[in-house]
C-alpha cells in the first residue's frame, strides 16, 4: 500500500504538479497576493509580449497570443511557483534568425514557420522533461551563456535602430553589416517625429525607473505615446503605429509542418530549446534561494515543453521563462502560479475589449521597450569573474561573445562553437590533470614539493593524482610515473596517494597493473594509499588486489611510507626528507647495522 502512494505521489508531482499550491488559495491573503502580482506582470506583459513579436519579424498580436494561455499553462506544469513564462528578447531574437532564410516576402508563411518552430521546440524540451534528460542543459555552461547572451543582447539593441530613427535599409547577410547600412541611412533620412517619440518613450521610462519606480514606466510610457501620436496624427505624419490587432481570442490549429524546413531548422529549434530553458531555470534557481522551493528541472522542461506546445496550437511563437518580469511577480509578492494565471486572464481581457485602444501604438515605443529590457542583460563582469576563476571559461565567453556579434543572424552557429570550445577545453583539462610529486613539510604533513621547494627521496617517491583515472588520461599518468623512475636512478618505491581517483575505468585500471608488473620486474614495488571505496572495489573485482598484491594497498600516507622504510635496506641518507627526526627508520637501521 505504501508503495501504491508512494507511485501515485509521484505521478501527481510530474503530471498535477500545481495541485502542491493550488490548497493555498483558499486563503484570502494568498489570493489577493496573486491577484496583484498578475496585475503587475500583465501591465508590462502586454506591451512587452507586442515588441518582443516584432523582435520576432512578427506582428505584434502574436506576442499576445503566446502571452495568454502559454503563460497559464507553464504556470500549471512547472516546477517554479514565481518564474514567469512568455515572449522574451533573446528566444525572440533566436527565432527571428532561424526563420530569416526562409518565407521572406510573405509574412503568412513566416508566421506559419514561426508557429511550426514554437512545435518543434515544445516536442525537443517536453521530450528531455519526461525522459528526465535535464542535465543536457548543463552541456550549455554558464560561459557559454554569458558570451551568447551579452552578444544577444547588443544585437537585439542594434537591430531597434531603424525603428528608433524612422529609418530602413535591405538586410545584409551579416548583422553589423545591416546596422551600418542603418546608421548611413539615418545620418541621411531620420524621421524627426519618429525620433522624439524614441527619445520621449526612453526618457520617460528612464525617469518614471529612477524617481517613481512603483509607476510602471513601460505601461505609462505606451500610454502617453499612444494618445499623443492619436493627437498629433502621427501615423499621417509618415510614422509607424502598430496598427489593426485582431479583436479575440486565438483559435485552436494545429500547426502546419513543412518536412524539409523542419528538417533544417532543428539545430535552431535545440538551441531555442536549450537557451530558453537555461534562462528560464537561471532565473528559478535566483528565485529559489530566496523563497527556499524545492526546484524540479525536469519537471520545469516539462512545463516548458508544454507551454511551447500550447503556443504552437493556438497561434504563438516559442516563450521562454522571462527574467524581468518573474522579478516582477517575485516582487509584487507572487505566492504560486495562480498569480501567472491572473496575467493570462488579463492579456485575453485586453485580446477580447481593448486591442482597438492599440492601434495608434508607435512603433519607436516599442523598440525602445526592447532596448531597455535587454540593457540590463549585458554584463561583462562575470566575464573578469570568470577570468580569476578559471582562465579557459572566460576565453569561452569572449570567443562566444564574439562570434554572436559577427555570425548574426547565424546564432546557433556561436552557440554551438562556444559549447565545442568549453567541451573542448574541458576535456584537455581532464586529460592533463594536477600530478603532484610529495615531501614531508615542517609540520609532519605531505605537501607539493614543487610549490613549497621540499627535498624529495631518492627511493621513495610519493605521487598524488588529482582527477578520475580514465582512458583520456592513462597515458599522461604512465608517461609522468615513469618521468619519476628515469629521474630517480636510486628509487625503489613508488607511493600514490589515490584520494583524488574518484573514478577509474577499464583502461585506467588495465594501465595500473601492467604498469605496476612492468616495475616490480624492475626492482619498484608499486604502493596504493588513501584509495577509495568506489575504486578499491574495481581493484578487488579484478584481483588487482588479490592476496599477492593486498599487503601493497594502506589506508594513510603514513603506514604505506613506514612500509616502505621497512623495505629498504642499504639508506645512505643523513637526514631523510620523509622524517621529521633526524634519520629515517631505515638510515637508523642500516648505521646501527654498521
Amino acid at each position: 500500500m505504501n508503495l501504491l502512494n508512494l507511485i501515485s505521489q509521484r505521478l501527481i508531482k510530474r503530471f498535477l504538479p500545481f495541485r502542491g499550491w493550488i490548497h493555498e488559495l483558499k486563503d484570502p491573503k494568498v489570493l489577493k497576493a496573486d491577484l496583484v502580482a498578475g496585475l503587475s506582470v500583465a501591465l508590462v506583459l502586454i506591451p512587452q509580449s507586442m515588441a518582443y513579436a516584432q523582435l520576432a519579424g512578427l506582428p505584434p498580436y502574436y506576442g499576445l497570443y503566446a502571452s495568454f494561455l502559454p503563460v497559464m499553462i507553464a504556470s500549471l506544469m512547472g516546477s517554479s511557483r514565481q518564474v514567469h513564462t512568455g515572449p522574451v528578447a533573446v528566444v525572440s531574437l533566436l527565432t527571428a534568425s532561424a526563420l530569416a532564410p526562409y518565407a521572406s516576402g510573405d509574412p503568412a508563411q513566416y508566421a506559419a514557420y514561426a508557429i511550426m518552430l514554437a512545435l518543434m521546440v515544445g516536442i525537443f524540451q517536453l521530450s528531455l522533461g519526461l525522459l528526465q534528460l535535464g542535465f543536457f542543459v548543463d552541456f550549455l555552461s554558464h560561459p557559454v551563456v554569458i558570451g551568447f547572451t551579452n552578444g544577444a543582447a547588443i544585437i537585439i539593441a542594434t537591430s531597434q535602430l531603424g525603428k528608433l530613427f524612422g529609418v530602413s535599409a535591405e538586410r545584409a547577410e551579416h548583422h553589423y553589416e545591416t546596422v551600418w547600412r542603418v546608421i548611413e541611412q539615418a545620418w541621411y533620412h531620420t524621421h524627426l517625429p519618429t525620433l522624439a517619440f524614441s527619445i520621449g518613450a526612453l526618457a520617460l521610462m528612464i525617469l518614471l525607473k529612477k524617481y517613481a519606480p512603483r509607476i510602471p514606466g513601460v505601461l505609462a510610457a505606451v500610454a502617453i505615446t499612444t494618445f499623443a501620436s492619436w493627437l498629433l496624427k502621427y501615423e499621417e505624419s509618415g510614422g509607424k503605429v502598430v496598427g489593426s490587432i485582431p479583436q479575440g481570442l486565438p483559435g485552436f490549429t494545429f500547426p502546419e509542418v513543412d518536412l524539409q524546413v523542419a528538417a533544417q531548422m532543428v539545430t535552431s529549434a535545440i538551441a531555442i530549446g536549450l537557451i530558453g530553458f537555461t534562462e528560464a531555470i537561471s532565473v528559478a534557481k535566483a528565485i529559489a534561494a530566496q523563497t527556499r522551493q524545492r526546484l524540479d528541472a525536469n519537471q520545469g522542461l516539462v512545463g516548458q515543453g508544454l507551454a511551447n506546445l500550447t503556443a504552437s496550437m493556438f497561434q504563438g511563437y516559442a516563450v521562454s521563462g522571462s527574467f524581468s518580469r518573474s522579478a516582477i511577480n517575485l516582487s509584487a509578492g507572487a505566492k504560486t502560479g495562480f498569480a501567472a494565471i491572473a496575467s493570462g486572464f488579463l492579456v485575453m481581457f485586453t485580446l477580447l475589449f481593448l486591442t482597438p485602444l492599440l492601434y495608434h501604438l508607435p512603433q519607436p515605443t516599442l523598440a525602445a521597450v526592447i532596448i531597455l529590457a535587454v540593457f540590463n542583460l549585458i554584463k561583462f563582469k562575470p566575464i573578469k569573474y570568470a577570468w580569476r576563476v578559471q582562465k579557459h571559461d572566460a576565453i569561452v565567453a569572449m570567443i562566444t561573445f564574439i562570434l554572436t556579434l559577427l555570425l548574426a543572424p547565424h546564432l546557433e552557429k556561436s552557440i554551438l562553437v562556444g559549447v565545442i570550445l568549453s567541451m573542448g577545453l574541458y576535456m584537455y583539462r581532464t586529460m592533463r590533470p594536477r600530478i603532484a610529486v610529495l615531501a614531508m613539510q615542517s609540520d609532519g604533513s605531505l605537501g607539493d614539493a614543487e610549490a613549497h621547494i621540499l627535498q624529495t627521496c631518492p627511493k621513495i617517491a610519493i605521487l598524488r593524482f588529482d582527477g578520475s583515472l580514465f582512458f583520456a588520461n592513462t597515458g599522461y599518468f604512465e608517461e609522468k610515473v615513469l618521468e619519476r623512475v628515469a629521474s630517480k636512478p636510486e628509487l625503489k618505491f613508488i607511493i600514490i596517494d589515490a584520494e583524488g581517483i574518484n573514478e577509474i575505468d577499464a583502461t585506467g585500471e588495465e594501465m595500473l597493473h601492467q604498469l605496476a608488473v612492468r616495475l616490480h620486474s624492475l626492482g619498484i614495488e608499486f604502493l596504493f594509499c588513501r584509495t577509495k571505496k568506489q575504486v578499491m572495489d574495481i581493484f578487488l573485482r579484478t584481483g588487482f588486489a588479490s592476496e599477492a598484491w593486498l599487503d601493497h594497498f594502506f589506508h594513510t600516507e603514513q603506514q604505506a611510507i613506514d612500509f616502505a622504510w621497512s623495505r629498504i635496506e642499504d639508506c645512505e641518507q643523513k637526514h631523510c626528507p620523509l622524517s621529521l627526526e633526524d634519520h629515517c627508520p631505515a638510515c637508523v637501521k642500516n648505521n646501527n647495522s654498521n
